[in-house]
């Protein structure tokens, strides 16, 4: 227990309260002042999943964690300008608590080799080294990051250029992104997860509404209405991703087979459908995104090799694809897609309707070779 506490008086981790129940298990709980919400941290001080809920924790309390080393930074410094970008509106009110987490994890790396450096000596060549040897996914999100601390930078007065915007990333195979699910991997899951299970309604949630994790994990009783215009049940919410943006409100019609899987579960007083081995809210989209995860190998998924030769499992996200291929495949329109799956673009959708109209198309002209052949 000391040596828990010690480790996390070096990270400098407020508002955590630590306790032994009574079964001997330790329990780390974030508990802030005039708050009746608390949450219970998983994991071990330190450890990924452990400062991911700390952090999203403290997004929802309205708290910013203590700047790690704060009293040793000096002014004009990279560590400096990382401390004063945390408690910035740029950082707190402009990006969504998911991102926060993933911009700080990378943050927190760069000023650990970079933070005793002049904020304003850096340059592009520095910004391209920085990048050398990550993948390029992880090429892209460091980018934005870098980019987001120098524009943070310019407001301040302390640079006047951003040494991030002529930094281009090469170039590579597109990637497929996650996995999307085909009828054979529905049927699969759906005979191992019988209705009645948390793992059933999961499934049936995100094929109804192609919604990202964080909004299926967050959806709840409270989110059904009865629409006036048709009275239809639907699910109705503001997407996490948009709320900064267009703040566009969802509607979405409950299909049968969504409602068969909520008519199945017990009655609780949870409230979201999802709930985690101990009947509780999941603490943050990546945990119910690992527990789907142990859904999908319960289920015998296993991984596959995709198209540009990368090994992928099949994962929540698959579903939303999985969700708006079966759009397209209905000849929904782009429009109607857009309005199911709150994306702003319709380029996004565009790929799912050229790929079932690739396949279409390939039919027809197959066809016609065929009977020509006659």
């Amino acid at each position: 227990m000391n040596g828990i506490m010690r480790k996390m008086a070096k990270l400098e981790l407020r508002y955590i309260n630590s306790f032994y129940d009574r079964h001997g298990k330790l329990h780390h709980i974030v508990r802030r002042r005039g708050f009746k919400k608390t949450f219970e941290l998983p994991g071990h001080p330190g450890s990924p999943e452990f400062m991911e809920a700390y952090h999203n924790a403290l997004a929802q309390l309205g708290a910013v964690a203590t700047d790690i080393g704060a009293k040793r930074t000096v002014a004009g410094t990279i560590n400096a300008l990382i401390a004063a970008y945390y408690k910035s509106d740029a950082f707190t009110e402009a990006l969504a608590a998911e991102t926060q987490r993933m911009r700080r994890n990378i943050l927190e790396r760069f000023r650990e080799d970079h933070g005793d450096k002049r904020a304003v000596t850096m340059q592009r060549h520095h910004v391209s080294r920085l990048l050398e040897g990550k993948k390029r996914f992880a090429k892209k999100n460091w980018l934005k990051t870098l980019k987001g601390l120098m524009a943070f930078a310019i407001a301040e007065g302390i640079r006047t250029d951003n040494p991030c915007n002529d930094v281009e990333l090469p170039k590579g195979p597109k990637s497929m992104g996650h996995k999307t699910w085909l009828e054979p991997q529905v049927a699969q899951y759906r005979k191992h997860h019988k209705q009645g299970t948390v793992a059933r309604l999961a499934l049936e949630l995100l094929l109804n509404i192609a919604a990202r994790r964080y909004d299926a994990h967050v959806l709840g009783q409270q989110h059904v209405i009865v629409s006036n215009r048709d009275g239809k049940k639907k699910l109705c919410w503001r997407p996490h991703k948009t709320l900064r943006t267009t703040g566009k409100m969802l509607k979405i019609t409950i299909m049968p087979t969504l409602q068969e899987a909520m008519d199945a579960m017990s009655k609780t007083d949870a409230l979201t459908f999802l709930t985690n081995d101990y009947g509780r809210p999941f603490a943050s989209a990546a945990a119910f995104g690992n527990k789907f995860a142990d859904w999908c190998r319960e289920a015998g998924l296993e991984p596959v090799m995709c198209e540009d030769g990368k090994v992928r499992n099949y994962r929540a996200h698959g579903l939303r694809k999985a969700s708006l291929r079966a759009m397209a495949q209905a000849k929904c329109t782009a429009v109607e897609m857009m309005h199911v799956s709150g994306h702003s673009s319709m380029a996004q959708l565009q790929e799912y309707l050229e790929e079932v109209e690739q396949e279409e198309m390939a039919d027809s002209a197959i066809s016609k070779v065929v009977a020509a052949s006659r």
